[in-house]
């Protein structure tokens, strides 16, 4: 299967609904021309029945338009319906590509604070089609006919139904040109504003502990003051308008009577003539009111799409690679250089080393050195700018993320759960798995008794990001979930920072145990005891590897030069 082409999901997905909307162009057809049913029977009331005095005609009149406005509300209440059900499709079809493209900007260092952004703006696409905006575009192209029906009554009655279209045609086309400006001014002020209130509410402790209070929520006034100014503005601007259209719009309904009621004096027209036209008249007008009143939501879901548009571009889909064996005998790593995403400095230049099955490998450093820069390229979750990471010979591009993630084992620096249980952390939240698997997972991190002591163990709730967990029983918890299904390559993150001894030692042993079964086990360590359970030793500084070896010979090589960069002394527990 070929990848489709970039930006092109949007236009397939409302391509798939093609036919639902040929059917709510049919259906806008027939309820336009229903619409004339009022103009029509007041016609004929006012120029047959008022003059015949024919009661039997006044009612088959009356049941017959009754029974053609039943039909035009099923018609109209069918198409709305049909747009809701296209707005759901254009979601389904769109949504599980911008949920792995916000996973995508996350790792690869876009702006944090747009990175919910690409959902937002599909709920703005799936709310103007499902409104009574995207009808009003449907309705638009019948004015044409109601005008050349208002010219059939009476030339003039037609060139002030034209006037007053033109009107707010200009009316229109003045509110795009004002919104446009203005809307993309009151997004990028409301960003920041969200921006930042999530910035304050992930450091909540920090600014509440050191004081910060007074001068964020300061800086929150004046972010939220400018937001809601830019919106006001825009409300004021399309709200005129609004304002405008309807003015000018029942002026003309009641000019238009006027108008009628002169040309019956002069006997150019019918008396009937003076309240069709009336009616006709508004309804020719109705859509293009009902456009303007809606023009803020077709502005936002403009802009929505353009933007999903770039972005989905930016991040094309990829077709998924022929499936490979489960790697189980070497990870190598080609002159990798490297940096944060979305940014054009190397933290790690030119790193090369290679590994075998059953061995394990401590890095160690200076803080920034680009150890947590080297896990996360093992990972896969960075890319390198040059070089490669390969498992058993094929770089980590050639899995899918579900297959490459099934064979990794990760414990990132910060740790973070989760909202779900104890279990359900451990398993990856893999939707069949066993007691059994879980169990052998938890066991090998050494945090088995640990969890049976909580309260509900295993179905335990860790709550947001864990927060029902103190520090080190996330971290175990954490453990336990890389070491989940048997992973080959496992990478550890200053995986012993909130450690206890107790968790020292489970630490250790399962880094042996993984090793004994034919693991690769990758530890970043600023704390030596975190490396009891490997046996080779990478040294970097300043993003280039310095030593790389037998973890003793390395330790021995450092100790003659008796000077190691940075805030590490790998030494012996004896000597420290």
């Amino acid at each position: 299967m070929k990848p489709a082409p970039p930006g092109s999901d949007l236009k397939r997905a409302l391509g798939a609904c093609r036919t639902a909307f040929v059917a709510v162009g049919l259906l806008s057809g027939a309820s336009n021309i229903l619409m004339l049913t009022g103009s029509f029977y007041m016609l004929q009331v006012y120029d047959r029945v008022l003059p015949s005095r024919s009661v039997p005609t006044l009612v088959g009149l009356s049941v017959l338009a009754a029974m053609l406005f039943a039909f035009m509300g099923l018609q109209d209440l069918i198409r709305s319906r049909l747009m809701a059900r296209i707005a759901g499709s254009l979601y389904r079809s769109v949504s599980p590509r911008l949920y792995d493209t916000v996973l995508q900007i996350t790792v690869r260092g876009a702006d944090a604070n747009s990175g919910l952004q690409p959902i937002r703006d599909i709920d703005s696409i799936r709310s103007f089609l499902s409104s009574q905006g995207t009808i009003a575009l449907f309705d638009i192209p019948w004015v044409v006919i109601y005008l050349a029906i208002c010219f059939a009554f009476h030339f003039w009655i037609g060139m002030a139904a034209l006037v007053g279209a033109i009107i707010l045609v200009v009316l229109t086309v003045l509110s795009e040109m004002l919104t446009r400006i203005l809307s993309k001014e009151a997004f990028t002020a409301s960003g920041q504003r969200m921006g930042f209130a999530e910035t304050s509410r992930r450091n909540a402790e920090t600014v509440i502990a050191l004081g910060m209070s007074d001068r964020f929520a300061e800086k929150w006034r004046d972010l939220n003051t400018d937001a809601m100014l830019r919106q006001r503005r825009l409300a004021d601007v399309t709200s005129g308008l609004g304002v405008i259209s309807k003015f000018l719009r029942m002026s003309l309904q009641s000019g238009v009577l006027g108008l009628g009621a002169y040309l019956v004096i002069q006997q150019e027209a019918t008396a009937g003539i003076i309240i069709a036209s009336s009616i006709l008249t508004a309804r020719a007008l109705a859509p293009i009111d009902l456009a303007i009143a809606h023009w803020k939501g077709f502005v936002a879901a403009r802009q929505s799409w353009e933007r999903l548009t770039r972005l989905l571009a930016a991040y094309p889909e990829r077709a998924a690679p022929m499936a490979l064996p489960r790697p189980s005998a070497s990870l190598s790593v080609e002159n990798i250089s490297a940096g944060p995403p979305g940014t054009q400095r190397l933290v790690l230049s030119d790193v090369s080393f290679a590994l075998k099955a059953g061995q394990g490998l401590g890095i160690i450093g200076p803080s920034a050195s680009g150890k947590s820069s080297l896990a996360r390229l093992l990972v896969g979750v960075w890319r390198p700018v040059r070089g490669k990471v390969c498992l058993d010979g094929a770089t980590l591009d050639q899995w899918t993320s579900t297959a490459l993630g099934s064979s990794i084992g990760y414990l990132p620096q910060n740790v973070e759960l989760l909202s779900g249980t104890v279990a359900q952390n451990i398993a990856r939240f893999e939707l069949q798995a066993s007691t059994e698997t879980i169990v052998d997972a938890a066991r090998t991190a050494g945090v088995h008794e640990m969890i049976v002591g909580l309260p509900g163990g295993y179905d335990m709730q860790v709550g947001e990001q864990g927060s029902a967990l103190s520090a080190g029983q996330r971290q175990r918890v954490a453990l336990a979930r890389a070491l989940y299904g048997n992973p080959f390559l496992i990478v550890l993150d200053e995986p012993n920072s909130n450690l206890d001894a107790e968790g020292e030692a489970a630490l250790t042993q399962a880094i042996l145990a993984s090793r004994a079964r034919g693991a690769i086990v990758v530890v970043v360590a600023h704390r030596p005891s975190a490396l009891a359970g490997v046996d080779l030793l990478l040294t970097l500084n300043k993003g280039q590897a310095q030593a790389f070896g037998p973890k003793d010979k390395v330790i021995a090589a450092l100790r003659r030069n008796a000077a190691p960069q940075g805030p590490l002394k790998v030494v012996s527990d004896g000597e420290r």
